[in-house]
């Protein structure tokens, strides 16, 4: 029997920059919305992560200029057991989808990039900032925001929990 799905993944490279900012955002804008939206589990990820390590101190502090928190992050690799309890992954860059397909076929129709949904000719990858000065975070950070309003509405239509 299929496990529940209705937990979405962010997912970047390391779950340390891209990935859990993603992932407060979109917790954030789905506290606003009604059931079943708000009841989704948002978790972030990462292809190539490992266990604990904390949020980049450029990811925290892009995050605080617009009131979220991301002080206790832990970073996490993606796993088989994530992957089967998720309604959808949005990967930063076609190769975090790139990678995940090839390791689980099956989760294709399950895959989006996080700006995927944005429409007209607006570039659909987020770049990595790791390393980078805070606004190259906050450059980033903007993207996602101007692309939350898509995503939303891209769940409003699909999500429908069992």
């Amino acid at each position: 029997m299929a496990e529940k799905r209705d937990t979405i993944i962010m997912l970047c490279t390391g779950n340390v920059c891209r990935s859990p900012m993603a992932e407060k955002l979109v917790k954030h804008a789905l506290d606003a919305e009604d059931s079943p939206l708000k009841e989704i589990n948002v978790i972030s990820a990462g292809v190539a992560a490992e266990y604990g390590e904390p949020a980049s101190s450029n990811s925290i502090r892009a995050l605080k200029k617009v009131g979220l928190v991301l002080n206790h992050h832990k970073s996490q690799p993606i796993t088989g057991d994530l992957i089967d309890r998720a309604f959808a992954v949005f990967g930063m860059t076609h190769s975090h989808l790139d990678v995940l397909q090839a390791y689980h076929p099956e989760i294709d129709t399950r895959l989006h990039l996080f700006r995927e949904f944005i429409g007209g000719d607006a570039d659909i990858e987020i770049p990595d900032p790791f390393g980078g000065p805070l606004p190259l975070y906050s450059e980033c950070l903007d993207s996602m925001v101007e692309a939350v309003p898509s995503l939303i509405a891209y769940l409003k239509s699909e999500y429908k929990p069992a």
